[in-house]
C-alpha cells in the first residue's frame, strides 16, 4: 500500500477506535450509579481503555508520525462526533431524569 492509503487507513481506524473508545466511555458512565464498587469499576475501566489506546496508537503508528497523527485526527473526530452525541441525548431526556412522580 502507498503512504496516502496507510494515512487513510490510519484515519479510519482511529475514528472507528476512538467511537469504541468513547462507547466504552459512556457504558461505564451509565453503570457507575448501580455498580456495587464504582470506585472499582472507574479504575478499572480507565485502566483498559488506556491499555488500549496505547496499543491502538503502538500499532496503527508503526513508527510512521504521518500514520501516528492520522489515527490521533480521526480519534479526535469520533469525540467531536461523540459529545455532540451525548449533549443532544442529554436534551431529550426531561428535567426530572426520566422518573415519574
Amino acid at each position: 500500500m502507498t503512504d496516502a492509503a496507510w494515512v487513510v487507513v490510519a484515519l479510519s481506524a482511529g475514528f472507528a477506535f476512538g467511537l469504541g473508545y468513547f462507547a466504552a466511555l459512556w457504558a461505564t458512565v451509565r453503570w457507575l450509579p448501580t455498580a456495587r464498587h464504582p470506585a472499582l469499576l472507574s479504575v478499572t475501566s480507565l485502566a483498559a481503555r488506556l491499555a488500549a489506546a496505547v496499543g491502538f496508537f503502538y500499532l496503527i503508528g508503526a513508527g510512521d508520525w504521518r500514520r501516528f497523527l492520522a489515527a490521533a485526527v480521526g480519534f479526535t473526530g469520533a469525540r467531536l462526533v461523540s459529545v455532540r452525541w451525548c449533549r443532544e441525548a442529554a436534551e431529550r431526556v426531561p428535567s426530572d431524569g426520566g422518573l415519574l412522580q
